[in-house]
């Protein structure tokens, strides 16, 4: 397994068990729970457990860590691609419900789901990239 494809992993477990914790502890509460607090630690959380990866997949690999070749590269803009679809549906959703006057609760749960599939499929594309191969 490649570095570029451990740093894949790590991104794709954060994408799944920082949002599953926040939306199992909000959702159950909704529409009526101050979200913005655990909105933004599960946002935090996100981001401090991907440097950490990050630095933990560099020391576990440091001949491997700043290495990119052009497969790398092509792979990681074929994931953000795939990622941006689904960020722009996202988007398109969370606009629909501003027209539709939702609440600013579901309008801004819709906007963090748009972000965590966006780094969900992200990873998720890079990874059967790297396993089938590109």
């Amino acid at each position: 397994m490649s570095f570029q494809e451990k740093r894949a992993w790590v991104y794709a477990v954060v994408a799944l068990v920082v949002p599953a914790v926040y939306f199992a502890t909000v959702l159950g509460q909704a529409p009526r729970v101050a979200y913005a607090v655990p909105m933004l630690t599960a946002i935090g959380v996100g981001i401090g457990a991907n440097i950490l990866g990050a630095i933990g997949s560099a020391i576990l690999a440091p001949a491997q860590a700043g290495i990119n070749d052009e497969r790398d590269r092509s792979i990681d803009q074929y994931g953000k691609r795939a990622g941006y679809v689904v960020l722009a549906t996202g988007a398109v959703a969370a606009l629909a419900l501003t027209l539709a006057r939702f609440e600013y609760f579901w309008i801004a749960n819709a906007l963090y789901l748009a972000f965590v599939l966006d780094g969900l499929t992200t990873s998720l594309v890079k990874i059967v990239a790297y396993r089938r191969g590109f």
